[in-house]
């Protein structure tokens, strides 16, 4: 029964140390490993005014980092693999999750969005969907899943215990409902969420053990600092910081290292966010 599943394919890691993994590490979250990336994104800032002042468009850094990480995982497929059942899959899709605020207040009620990932889309499509899904979704205060969560929540203990119990039985055969994981960030490649839209820096966020969802990103408010550059001067760049908190037992640091620079890659030449998420990045790799 674990062979099947709607969500993904099995996958038949080459090694023992591998496959023994979920056995000596089944949780998630006793197999977090998560490091921190400073990006230079000072042509970006330029590129995006740019863009929007001529074209209209409503580029921005948030749309950018989506793009950057959606590219990444499509050409570094171990950052689309997860663990259900002690067994290893690879995700069918590219999915992209993050939390709205409906308004910047510590009361505004959030919403959470999920956005599939196509091969041919681009910077400029990702972000015409980002912001057409955020303004529907702030137009009518919540969306289909948090309508479930509110019913849920409200349910008394004891059923609630029994019914995540079941989800847990239904998770660990792979014969969870879809209509159970539909717009679930706990079922999406990558949940990321922008501090640096509250004035914050990125942290380190854990990962969870409810759902498939393996890769974690906080983003951090654009700033300041100076840099010194390859001619030996000091200056003053646009820079990000972004932290990344993935399972381990999927892929090792020096896969994920490596990963990393296809993202740094495309958020310092914003030239190539604008081409097709399948079209290869050239990174020495």
């Amino acid at each position: 029964m674990r062979n099947k599943r709607r969500d993904g394919v099995r996958v038949k890691m080459p090694d023992g140390f591998h496959n023994i993994l979920p056995y000596v590490m089944p949780k998630r979250t006793e197999a977090e490993v998560s490091m921190t990336e400073q990006f230079d994104v000072t042509d970006l800032v330029k590129y995006m005014a740019e863009r929007n002042e001529k074209e209209g468009t409503e580029l921005k850094i948030f749309h950018a980092i989506c793009t950057a990480v959606a590219r990444t995982i499509y050409h570094r497929p171990k950052l689309n693999y997860f663990i259900s059942g002690r067994t290893f899959y690879q995700r069918n899709d590219i999915t992209l999750s993050f939390v709205v605020k409906q308004k910047f207040r510590d009361d505004a009620d959030e919403s959470l969005m999920f956005l599939k990932v196509e091969p041919d889309m681009t910077f400029e499509s990702i972000s015409k969907m980002i912001l057409g899904d955020v303004e529907k979704v702030r137009k009518e205060k919540s969306n289909d899943l948090d309508k479930l969560m509110d019913f849920v929540g409200s349910l008394p203990r004891p059923v609630l215990e029994a019914f995540f119990g079941s989800l847990r039985f239904l998770e660990y055969h792979g014969i969870m409902p879809k209509s159970l994981t539909a717009g679930d960030p706990n079922y999406s490649t990558c949940l990321l969420a922008n501090l640096g839209s509250i004035g914050a820096d990125s942290c380190y966020h854990h990962l969870n053990n409810y759902g498939t969802c393996s890769f974690m990103v906080t983003i951090g408010k654009l700033h300041k600092e100076q840099k010194l550059m390859y001619d030996g001067t000091w200056q003053e760049r646009d820079v990000i910081n972004c932290t990344f908190t993935l399972d381990e037992r999927l892929s090792d640091g020096f896969y994920n290292a490596k990963s990393l620079r296809i993202a740094k890659y495309l958020l310092e030449h914003p030239e190539a966010l604008s081409e097709e998420i399948r079209q290869p990045v050239p990174v020495e790799l």
